[in-house]
């Protein structure tokens, strides 16, 4: 089902058409403005140019949280390794403890 909102960015309205419910929409098109809107009080610089380097801001922030998501994944399959290490090596260790309990 598509879902249709109008949303205000930088003073200006866009109508979005989304398989998103509104809220997620609204929490969205509220991140965009409020970067261009950073952008805006901390630069003297046109809308354009302010909604691009929004942009560039947004997608800064991207590329360093997939990079830190995939250094997550890389340690969460590191630590798997080593669990799965360490409970062959008790597998191991528990054999052993009863072979030689049954020696006596």
């Amino acid at each position: 089902m598509r879902n249709k909102i109008t949303v205000n960015i930088a003073g200006q309205s866009y109508t979005l058409v989304a398989a998103e419910d509104a809220a997620y929409m609204e929490k969205v098109a509220s991140h965009v403005d409020a970067k261009i809107q950073e952008v805006l009080e901390t630069s003297k610089v046109s809308l354009m140019d302010g909604a691009m380097l929004g942009a560039l801001n947004i997608a800064d922030e991207y590329f360093k949280e997939v990079e830190a998501s995939e250094n997550l994944r890389r340690q969460l399959k590191e630590y798997l390794e080593e669990a799965t290490k360490l409970k062959m090596e008790l597998s191991e260790a528990k054999r052993e403890i009863f072979k030689l309990q049954n020696k006596k």
